[in-house]
């Protein structure tokens, strides 16, 4: 995935309680020194291993630390990283990456192809949500210190995306066997975590890495990020000068960020709505019929939803694909209008016309008010809600497939391939129930690995068909916002509700 309401969801371990940097100063003038940079971030660090590790909020703390194999340029075009060239054989299944000779992590060890491999390898077998990244890579081999080798059991185009995210984060081999991976990173990146000032789950502190090889990437001697889990928390901090950037919670805190002198640059990166992942009726055979999860759809108000939850900041939605996306469809955008009557009529010809009970997951981090809300609005076409209060284990249980259905907020991802692997084929992370729908997977295979007319064509097919069963009820693309005091600026990312690391610099 990118927030409070159904935005804080995503946050993975984000139920810690916030506490601010003591710092109280003002935010920076533009013509002052930038040795450090304040950062906020809204989402707890889930762990440092890069075989754990979560990106979208959580990048920044990775960043600081790790290099990955490729980068991503704001426009998401991929460019070099510790790899200075790669290229696919015929048959896209082998990428062969040219590394650097000259890297070194930050215990001296040097970078070779072989770590880089053994970081792949552990990242594919671990208990990152994101694992499915390289769910199809059968090897990866060095025949040299700087040759990397990845084969891939069939083409995935959306790869070298992969391979600049977490799934391309090399750390150290000092760290494979370390009872300690989980909160000491050992990378070749541009800071190095300063532990002594570093409080786990609440601040980090990185000092520049004096001998990083790409220096002009580095612009702040120190970067302090704080974690601010809930809105008060943040805003109070903004209002008093305790951050020079942040990413927000809710687009409904940027009237008052901008009142602070902040300035926001807003993006729609992701969808919030509901998962209704039980298509196959093993957890609730209500959700196994289509005219259900469609009555669900036509059950929800969304221009209601999105006036009383996010201020009418952003775009009301049936559909889960991007608007970057060669699947994308605007006609989708409304195709179930808020119909209370239909929802019910299509509830009783699927023989459930005295409604049936619905548990999902609620959270003590997303405001009791939105869960009553959509309670209210099922229960309106005669489905009951039971919400069942989770803890820590809320992520763990989601996404081993404890409910039929959940509300959520996911990231839109900038290309229709990355999408589909992300919630859609049996093995994706966010298809919590496995369910293989062979018209899903016969399409997606065309976007994997046909010629581009007919892999863009296949996507809008695909698109249409998880709409008409629908496989989801989104509600809108919420309006994000990356703030910035004075002095500060930064790039919005595709595809990431953090703008990447070196890419927030000094006003210049």
């Amino acid at each position: 995935m990118h927030r409070t309401k159904l935005a804080s969801v995503v946050a993975a371990g984000g139920l810690a309680v916030a506490l601010a940097l003591t710092s109280c100063s003002s935010p920076a003038s533009p013509e002052e020194d930038h040795p450090t940079l304040r950062l906020g971030v809204i989402t707890q660090l889930t762990s440092f291993a890069p075989w754990e590790s979560a990106w979208a909020n959580e990048s920044p703390y990775l960043q600081a630390v790790y290099d990955t194999l490729l980068r991503a340029e704001p426009d998401g075009t991929i460019t070099e990283g510790l790899a200075t060239d790669w290229k696919w054989d015929e048959s896209k299944t082998v990428l062969t990456l040219t590394l650097r000779d000259d890297v070194e992590f930050s215990d001296g060890t040097a970078l070779t192809a072989q770590v880089a491999a053994d970081n792949l390898a552990r990242f594919r077998d671990g208990t990152s949500a994101n694992a499915s990244f390289l769910a199809g890579m059968t090897s990866a081999e060095a025949p040299d210190d700087t040759t990397l080798v990845i084969t891939l059991a069939q083409p995935d185009p959306a790869l070298p995306v992969y391979l600049s995210q977490n799934a391309g984060l090399v750390g150290s081999p000092a760290m494979f066997d370390s009872p300690d991976a989980k909160t000491t990173p050992i990378g070749s990146g541009p800071y190095v975590l300063d532990a002594k000032d570093t409080v786990v789950g609440s601040k980090y502190v990185y000092d520049a890495n004096p001998d990083y090889w790409d220096a002009d990437s580095v612009h702040y001697d120190t970067i302090q990020m704080a974690f601010y889990g809930d809105p008060t928390a943040l805003m109070n901090a903004v209002k008093g000068g305790q951050v020079d950037a942040a990413n927000l919670q809710s687009a409904n805190q940027i009237a008052d960020a901008e009142a602070a002198g902040f300035t926001a640059e807003k993006s729609e990166q992701s969808w919030s709505g509901f998962l209704l992942v039980d298509r196959d009726g093993t957890i609730n055979p209500a959700m196994g019929d289509v005219r259900v999860r469609q009555a669900i759809n036509y059950a929800l108000d969304r221009e209601g939803l999105l006036k009383a939850l996010d201020n009418g900041l952003g775009t009301v939605t049936t559909q889960v694909f991007g608007t970057t996306t060669s699947a994308y469809d605007k006609k989708l955008d409304d195709r179930y209008p808020y119909d209370p009557e239909k929802a019910k009529a299509l509830l009783a010809e699927a023989g459930y016309a005295d409604g049936f009970t619905l548990v999902m997951p609620s959270n003590n981090f997303v405001p009791e008010s939105v869960f009553a809300v959509y309670k209210e609005q099922l229960a309106a076409v005669g489905i009951t809600v039971e919400w069942e209060a989770t803890g820590d284990d809320l992520f763990g249980r989601m996404l081993g497939g404890t409910w039929a259905a959940f509300p959520f907020l996911l990231q839109t991802d900038p290309t229709s391939w990355q999408t589909i692997q992300f919630s859609m084929l049996p093995g994706s992370a966010w298809n919590t129930s496995h369910v293989a729908d062979p018209t899903v997977i016969q399409l997606s295979e065309v976007v994997r690995s046909g010629e581009q007319a007919d892999a863009d064509a296949a996507a809008k097919e695909l698109n249409t068909y998880v709409v008409e069963q629908a496989w989801y009820a989104p509600l809108y693309r919420p309006t994000s916002a990356f703030i910035t005091a004075a002095g500060t600026q930064a790039t919005v990312q595709v595809g990431n509700t953090v703008p990447y690391l070196w890419n927030i610099r000094p006003t210049e």
